[in-house]
């Protein structure tokens, strides 16, 4: 697969409209935009992006425990989807497969190895950008140190603030974060040597004064004000349920443990729903600003999670049942590690209360994007509009042959998913030629019966695509 760079591909392409046939999301809408007194008005996009929240620790999943009121009336008020994955099981790469449209089998970033985007990649953010449309990402990054080329404002980011490094960003009580290209300094102190070790950038907050969450739910609120009369992009990457993994049995680091202090709980557990709650709490205040703004109508809000529950901190995914029916949890290729909630907002084009089992993934977020504003995706990337699905037209939707996932961490491992069918192959590095193992999502989402052997067929074509599905990588190699 042969990749353009940006220069080439902005050349190529102008960036001009796509053609006349192409769909708008909202109503009015005359090409590129939404007509409004004679002009065009483009819609505004929200993607907002929990870290380690799993498919069942929302309300509208199933979740009975944990109070999340705001969240489960985006689901009430637009589409949920059952069958939506994210990018890879962990926070880089998920995150990379989000803003390239790439998945981890042609994403450069394959891993939580710190390797920067490069000038080349094309993000979503720069489509946006180039389209018109002030971009921002307010939260969690992952994708490229200070002063590489990987920073958000080489990225395509007008604006950003929080954290660069995802370890960094394990500590809710930094010393610092960033705006832009500086590095704004907070009132808290970090003692980052634990166990005789020197854990930079992690730590251990000693005194804490500004909670990271709450500085990154005041930043998106200003954001949404301050470009309140141009269309505009918001990525709002918050970093709950994630936990401090450096601070032990109690990194489910929160200022309060309300509504669950009362509950007969272990710690972790209640700061694990409290965080949950407490980000439930914002998502509610930035809604409200959308509508208090005369925004609501036009903006797209999208929510999801990079990846499945973690087991950190404390944590303990089968308290809550977090990963819902499915096996697995945070850097497991099973459904409960990569499946996670995907929820659309936009009332009026948007059919309220709708659910789709369309099989969508992080990699089609930025081809629907381009389809929304008007614009032409990359080519070669491995994402697909979910335009047709959001309208209510299913019968337009193109569908994925197979979704594809390689991770590379304990024994490095592949998964594809083909239709109603999954397969993973464990410990690729110790054996590349393995067995793999087979399961029927239709009869057993759960992942509880191996059925390979009664279907070698289906196992051929998973594994061809395992061995097509991926390009050589210098930094994620593969037996």
């Amino acid at each position: 697969m042969v990749k353009q760079t940006r220069r080439e591909f902005i050349k190529l392409m102008g960036l001009t409209v796509a053609s006349a046939g192409a769909s708008c999301l909202l109503p009015g809408c005359n090409g590129a935009g939404m007509v409004v007194g004679g002009r065009k008005k483009k819609p505004n996009i929200i993607f907002i992006l929990a870290d380690d929240l799993g498919y069942g620790d929302l309300g509208c999943y199933g979740q009975k425990t944990i109070k999340t009121p705001n969240i489960d009336k985006l689901a009430e008020e637009g589409m949920l989807f059952t069958d939506h994955y994210a990018g890879s099981t962990v926070c880089a790469p998920s995150r990379c497969c989000l803003m390239t449209g790439f998945h981890t089998g042609h994403a450069l970033v394959r891993g939580n190895a710190l390797v920067p985007l490069r000038p080349s990649d094309v993000t979503v953010a720069e489509l946006l950008k180039d389209a018109g449309y002030s971009t921002g990402i307010i939260g969690k990054w992952g994708l490229g140190e200070a002063d590489s080329t990987g920073i958000p404002n080489r990225q395509g980011f007008d604006y950003w603030f929080g954290y660069l490094n995802q370890r960094h960003a394990h500590n809710y009580y930094p010393e610092h974060l960033w705006r832009n290209e500086e590095q704004v300094k907070l009132r808290n102190e970090v003692d980052h040597v634990i166990g005789g070790q020197d854990r930079t950038p992690g730590g251990v907050a000693t005194k804490r004064v500004e909670y990271s969450h709450d500085l990154f739910a005041e930043e998106a609120l200003s954001f949404v004000e301050k470009n309140k009369g141009y269309p505009f992009f918001l990525y709002l990457a918050v970093t709950i349920p994630h936990a401090n993994n450096e601070a032990g049995n109690k990194g489910m680091e929160v200022p309060s443990l309300e509504p669950y202090a009362d509950m007969d709980w272990p710690e972790p557990q209640k700061g694990h729903a409290a965080m949950i709650t407490r980000m439930d709490g914002d998502v509610g205040r930035l809604m409200a600003k959308l509508k208090q703004l005369g925004l609501d109508k036009n903006t797209l809000v999208m929510f999801s999670s990079d990846n499945g529950p973690h087991k950190e901190g404390g944590g303990d995914p089968a308290f809550f049942n977090s990963s819902g029916l499915l096996r697995g949890y945070k850097r497991a290729l099973y459904e409960g590690g990569i499946r996670v909630p995907m929820i659309a907002r936009c009332p009026g084009r948007i059919k309220a209360g709708s659910v789709s089992d369309h099989i969508s993934a992080f990699w089609d977020f930025l081809p629907t994007c381009c389809e929304l504003v008007g614009v032409q995706a990359p080519e070669g990337i491995d994402g697909i509009s979910m335009i047709p699905t959001l309208l209510g037209r299913p019968g337009e939707q193109k569908e994925h042959e197979y979704l594809y996932w390689e991770f590379h961490e304990q024994g490095k491992r592949q998964a594809v998913r083909m239709g109603d069918w999954k397969g993973i192959r464990q410990n690729v590095a110790k054996d590349p030629d393995g067995p793999i193992e087979l399961y029927n999502l239709k009869n057993d989402v759960g992942e509880n019966n191996n059925v390979a052997v009664r279907h070698p067929g289906i196992v051929a074509k998973i594994e061809a695509y395992m061995k097509a599905a991926r390009t050589p990588s210098e930094h994620w190699p593969l037996p």
